[in-house]
């Protein structure tokens, strides 16, 4: 139970927003299902069967229902933007420490970011002018004005990339060749690892399996391990700066396919799920996800524009422009 309220609540209530109840997860943010074993599993509502992603699945499915008109979710390696893609609505993972993650129960702090999500990008906009003191919306004219790479497409299931594609092309994009990261998921289990070191020493028979296996795995990392994961998270985010250098956006796919069926599990999905979403959680850029079409089995397909680090203004403006075109 926590004894205060975090920042980022405290600012949204200030602006006149109420909370109108927590929404299931996976458990400590950790996966990508929301397939949760003390809650159970967050049904997706536009899809029965499938998963509402995760971890910030049941706010994903609060907003398809109107339970809510936003929520707050956490995203570490795509936890706004994954159940975002999976439900069709919009989530948006901000600039790097730009949303104070302070009163935000940890996942691996480093990666860590707050975020909007909402059924348009207008909302997530008016949330961020109250998350972030001094933010404005960006004035944005025309997307031909913009300097605009599309990457990726090719990894995801034919009617995504075609949706996707087509949603570039609204963008004025050109392809680009931009690198997935090396092996950095030592870095960001250690970190998991510290975070909960105490707890699993004192309630071990407490965890889910799937965040115990995570964890255990974590505990077994050696520091050599570790240290090469977090000097090519660095290189990374060198060769991205330097990449991104003559680019205002990017366009990709949020997720390589529609959602999922529930029952295959995060272990085994995971990989997949977050390969398109995790490199902007280790070089802490602003990314939106939004829907774009339809997919695959009649599901939506998701867009992901990103930024520089700060450029959030410009990423939601041109998310909006974006949304409207579609």
């Amino acid at each position: 139970m926590p004894a205060e309220t975090a920042p980022a609540v405290t600012r949204l209530e200030a602006a006149g927003y109420l909370s109108v109840g927590k929404a299931n997860l996976h458990e400590f943010a950790w996966g990508i299902t929301s397939e949760n074993p003390h809650y159970g599993d967050v049904a997706n509502p536009i899809a029965p069967g499938r998963i509402a992603g995760g971890s910030s699945g049941g706010n994903a499915a609060a907003l398809v229902l109107r339970l809510a008109d936003a929520a707050l979710g956490s995203d570490s390696g795509g936890s706004v933007r994954i159940p975002a893609a999976c439900c069709g609505v919009v989530g948006f993972k901000p600039t790097f420490g730009l949303v104070p993650i302070e009163g935000c129960f940890p996942l691996a702090p480093s990666f860590d970011h707050v975020g909007p999500m909402a059924r348009d990008v207008g909302e997530c906009e008016r949330m961020m002018t109250a998350l972030v003191p001094g933010f404005g919306p960006a004035a944005l004219g025309s997307p031909a004005d913009l300097r605009v790479g599309v990457a990726w497409t090719e990894r995801a299931e034919p009617l995504v990339r075609r949706r996707v594609e087509a949603a570039a092309e609204r963008m004025h994009a050109r392809p680009v060749e931009l690198p997935l990261p090396g092996d950095v998921g030592p870095a960001f289990a250690r970190e998991a690892a510290q975070v909960h070191e105490e707890l699993w020493r004192e309630h071990r028979e407490l965890y889910g399996e799937n965040v115990a296996t995570k964890l255990e795995r974590a505990f077994r990392l050696d520091a050599d391990r570790v240290a090469v994961a977090v000097a090519e998270r660095e290189r990374y985010r060198e060769r991205m700066a330097a990449l991104m250098e003559d680019l205002d956006l990017v366009v990709t796919p949020t997720l390589t396919m529609a959602a999922p069926p529930i029952g295959i599990g995060d272990l085994a999905l995971r990989e997949r799920v977050i390969e398109l979403t995790f490199p902007w959680n280790a070089i802490g850029a602003p990314a939106l996800a939004l829907p774009c079409g339809e997919a695959e089995d009649g599901l939506p397909a998701s867009v992901q524009l990103v930024g520089k680090p700060g450029d959030d203004a410009l990423v939601l403006a041109a998310g909006r422009v974006l949304e409207r075109a579609l």
